[in-house]
């Protein structure tokens, strides 16, 4: 673990993007297929942000070959003209066409499937941190009529909703008849989420009567039309919709709010990536992958509604709820909106988190808390022996003070709270990796 971290913080230097790039004689100087979330405006905007970065002039975007296909043009000053595609058709399009040579580089809104990483083996290790990117924080918001009356649902209702089992909105307490079911299509990675996060955990696959869309914006209008609709949706698409609150498992109703989507606290918070081939040889591909990590790009990710990796320390409210050392610390300090996570059933820190790793170290020192102003706080999945528990979650925060410690981060204290404070359900592999988990607090 710790041989790749330095891999990693020294071949790929956070805020570095490769200037200048050659202009391609004939062709798209990139191709970009993939999530309509991220392809409908945060791949343009993206796109838009780093041609303007490498000084090109009348940067524009118009329609391409087909609906949700966008080309980003851009002109030198030597008037040549430089082409970006962008095409949004669903995840899974952005995999397939990464094998048939038809897109540099795949836009994502959900985990690259086994199959996909053997079926594109020949491109290299795509879970590998050169290659798995993460871009920006999104959460999956349940979204209903303004007039509806409901706030909260837990996740095991809404796998009931819309696999038709619940039918009327009297079944949940409220009213208003008959539910109506609004789904994105089979080739969205929101979709994808969906089922993952929610209908696949409880064996429950979507009915078909839910009203299928391509595109975010047309569902979440259709939904806040309808009184008796409901629907999933990206953070950015909840419109003029409503959001509910959402439980999973023991944990507390939670809104999709910028804080905890950030932290992914929320029990549908996803990630957004791209995924760029070891094998590539396209520089543009590359420099929009820096680009998006540098700080230009996340304040993009940012004015497009979704939620930047940048890191900010925010004031907690202690509850009752809370372990008492817990609400102590919660009195006296900050949390960082980042939370770090580890692969699944291993204690290296995942690809995100080796970034993330990189980005408190600058804030630290940025706001002179170097020396003795931070608190890591572990917790972890449920075990048969609490203090079994407790330890292994003090352990994830010890494996998190090693990788700071090279960077001259002196810690104020270690604790681990074990089982306590869940964010999702410990039913499935998925909840215990989101609650396997380690929050920083400065001083």
């Amino acid at each position: 673990m710790r041989l790749r971290v330095l891999f990693l913080l020294t071949l790929i230097p956070f805020y570095a993007v490769c200037a200048p790039l050659p202009i391609p004689e004939q062709g798209p100087a990139l191709r970009i297929q993939g999530s309509n979330t991220i392809g409908a405006a945060l791949g343009p905007a993206l796109v838009k942000g780093l041609m303007e970065h490498q000084g090109l002039q009348g940067v524009y975007s118009e329609p391409a070959h087909g609906t949700n296909e966008q080309r980003v043009v851009g002109k030198t000053r030597q008037g040549k003209t430089v082409t970006i595609e962008v095409a949004a058709h669903g995840s899974s399009t952005g995999f397939a066409a990464l094998k048939k040579s038809t897109a540099d580089l795949a836009a994502s809104s959900r985990l690259i499937k086994d199959s996909e990483l053997v079926d594109l083996e020949a491109l290299g290790d795509l879970k590998s941190p050169e290659a798995e990117q993460v871009i920006a924080i999104d959460g999956l918001a349940i979204i209903l009529n303004p007039l509806n009356p409901l706030d909260t649902l837990n996740t095991e209702q809404l796998a009931q909703i819309f696999n038709g089992e619940v039918s009327t909105w009297e079944q949940l307490g409220g009213v208003g008849g008959t539910i109506h079911l609004y789904a994105r299509d089979d080739q969205s990675g929101t979709y994808d989420t969906f089922k993952e996060l929610v209908l696949r955990l409880r064996g429950k696959p979507l009915t078909a009567s839910a009203k299928r869309f391509e595109s975010s914006e047309a569902l979440s209008d259709a939904v806040s039309h309808d009184p008796q609709g409901i629907g999933f949706i990206g953070l950015p698409y909840v419109r003029q919709a409503k959001a509910v609150a959402i439980v999973d498992g023991d944990s507390q109703p939670m809104l999709p709010l910028n804080s905890l989507i950030a932290t992914e606290d929320y029990p549908l918070s996803r990630r957004l990536f791209f995924y760029l081939p070891p094998s590539s040889r396209d520089p543009w591909a590359k420099a929009l992958v820096d680009f998006t990590q540098s700080s230009k790009g996340q304040a993009i990710v940012a004015a497009n509604g979704f939620i930047a990796q940048q890191v900010q320390a925010i004031g907690v409210e202690p509850r009752a709820s809370m372990p008492e050392d817990y609400q102590a610390i919660a009195r006296d300090a900050q949390r960082l909106t980042v939370n770090f996570r580890f692969e699944e059933g291993s204690a290296s820190l995942d690809n995100k988190a080796r970034l993330d790793l990189q980005r408190v170290v600058a804030y630290l020192r940025s706001h002179d808390k170097l020396d003795k102003q931070v608190t890591l706080v572990g917790f972890g999945d449920a075990k048969n022996d609490p203090q079994r528990a407790a330890l292994l979650s003090k352990l994830r925060a010890m494996a998190v003070r090693r990788e700071l410690v090279k960077s001259g981060v002196v810690l104020r204290d270690i604790r681990g709270f074990g089982a306590q404070m869940p964010v999702a359900a410990n039913t499935a592999d998925e909840g215990r990796i989101k609650n396997r988990r380690v929050e920083v607090w400065v001083y």
